[in-house]
């Protein structure tokens, strides 16, 4: 009950709070009355601003007498008043302080303002260089912090395998589960209309030289040496990657992660590790179904549109592929899932204790691990080509 007096009180004191303007002589004598606190600020100031309406170049003096409340908010309310007059080449003075208010006023009348100085602005034509020394140290940032990674991932990998750290099957089983399994309906999707979208498009070329059943040999290799796994890659790079990335940085914001540090737990072997082994176990599958559900996908376009029989197909197909096709993209398949998981876990880590940050890093993590899967398969395209296999 005591309380809500007081609140009325304070409420009642705040709303007497006025300043109003009368003329002595030359000088714009302002009388201040009630409580020029921070709660009031705003409406304060407005009572100011319509009491120096009818200043115009006149001296300025503030009189305090009946002013029963004064904090700092208040009293720079007043001093930036006076300094505006003073900056008009007009006096201003203050009255009727009390001893507290007197000295809080001189104290902030004392204190200079100081405006924070510019940056000087970029030149135009440094601006691009300025933009690719940020890339290429950001790069190099990356480079750096993936490799500190990699590094702590296959120590715990080795740890594992030398009875020193926990495997943890179930979580593996459960992470292949989300990353392979479950993607496998996506992925032969797509691989299935690629495959028929390069198929027809291959009839069409090969039509008017009567060449229509290269395009089994065409299918076969594309699917089973570049374009199978590089769908299946892209596909678990926008789909698990980002869920990877996603998961660690909200356990970076909730502290989780820093918890299991606390309680012993490595977090490279509960988290990463499982994840990245169900990465590098999981890719080559799905590139192997999706590149099966390609060829089903040229085996029908061929059939109803180039007029290539199943059973030819078949006996094309047979000749047309050898082992070496096919462990050419089992091959690719454990590398670029590992940087997919390496990707991945490096942006998840970076995230801040904000939503920004999480959906920057998320972002970040998707792109990246796409463009590197592009580059590597074209690095692997090139050292094939040139080892001859």
């Amino acid at each position: 009950m005591a309380q809500g007096v007081a609140d009325t009180e304070v409420t009642a004191r705040a709303s007497e709070a006025s300043a109003r303007a009368r003329t002595e002589g030359e000088t714009l004598v302002v009388a201040l009355s009630g409580a020029w606190r921070a709660a009031y600020a705003r409406r304060l100031q407005s009572e100011l601003d319509k009491a120096l309406r009818a200043r115009g170049n006149r001296p300025l003096r503030f009189d305090l007498a009946e002013v029963s409340e004064l904090d700092t908010v208040g009293a720079w309310l007043l001093v930036k008043a006076a300094r505006q007059t003073e900056a008009d080449g007009k006096p201003a003075e203050f009255a009727g302080a009390s001893e507290p208010h007197a000295r809080l006023i001189a104290r902030l009348g004392a204190t200079e303002p100081r405006i924070a100085p510019r940056p000087p602005g970029t030149p135009l034509l440094l601006v691009p260089f300025v933009a690719l020394g940020r890339v290429v140290i950001n790069a190099w940032n990356d480079l750096v912090d993936s490799q500190a990674m990699q590094g702590r991932i296959l120590t715990a990998f080795g740890s594992a395998l030398a009875l020193r750290g926990r495997l943890r099957p179930p979580a593996f089983v459960n992470q292949f589960d989300l990353i392979a399994l479950q993607a496998v309906p996506i992925v032969v999707l797509i691989s299935v209309v690629v495959g028929a979208i390069i198929t027809q498009q291959s009839i069409l070329q090969l039509r008017p030289f009567g060449a229509q059943i290269f395009v089994v040999d065409l299918g076969a290799i594309l699917m089973f040496r570049e374009v199978g796994l590089l769908l299946a890659a892209i596909m678990v790079a926008g789909r698990s990657g980002s869920a990877i990335t996603a998961e660690l940085g909200s356990m970076r914001m909730r502290e989780e992660i820093d918890a299991l540090q606390v309680m012993g737990v490595d977090p490279y072997q509960a988290l990463i590790l499982p994840r990245m082994l169900a990465l590098v176990l999981g890719l080559p599958l799905l590139a192997f179904i999706g590149s099966l559900a390609g060829i089903a996908g040229t085996a029908v376009v061929a059939r109803y549109y180039g007029g290539v029989p199943f059973d030819t197909f078949l006996d094309r197909l047979q000749d047309a592929l050898n082992l070496q096709t096919l462990m050419v993209g089992l091959v690719k398949a454990p590398v670029m899932a590992f940087i997919i998981g390496l990707i991945a876990a490096n942006e998840g880590f970076k995230v801040e204790g904000s939503a920004e940050s999480l959906g920057r890093h998320t972002t970040a993590s998707v792109v990246k691990a796409i463009f590197m899967v592009i580059v590597a398969d074209g690095l692997f395209a090139v050292f094939f080509a040139a080892i001859g296999f």
